[in-house]
């Protein structure tokens, strides 16, 4: 899993079937230097399978296991999103989210 931070959404009107009724964030992966979190690598597009929104900090999982969700099965998506972040804790110290 990844975390990350919801920047925005994605619209397609035609889509496979599979897809049908999913909703597509844009998200920005961070990971974790010197106890912040700061951007990693390039926007992905992913399934929310959690009614996460705009501006919300998020876990997320690619590849197979994207595949593996209630809402995803069989669908053809490589990102979905697996939860909602509260808060991040490196070293025993709260990290920020952005």
């Amino acid at each position: 899993m990844f975390l990350a931070k919801v920047i925005g959404n994605v619209v397609a009107t035609q889509k496979s079937p599979e897809l049908e009724g999913m909703k597509l964030m844009l998200i920005q992966p961070y990971i974790n230097r010197e106890q912040t979190l700061v951007i990693s690598g390039s926007s992905v597009v992913a399934v929310d399978s959690v009614g996460a929104g705009l501006g919300e900090f998020v876990l997320f999982t690619q590849g197979s296991s994207a595949r593996l969700t209630h809402n995803t099965k069989g669908a053809p998506v490589d990102a979905v999103i697996v939860g909602i972040v509260d808060s991040v804790e490196v070293g025993g110290s709260n990290v920020e989210k952005p």
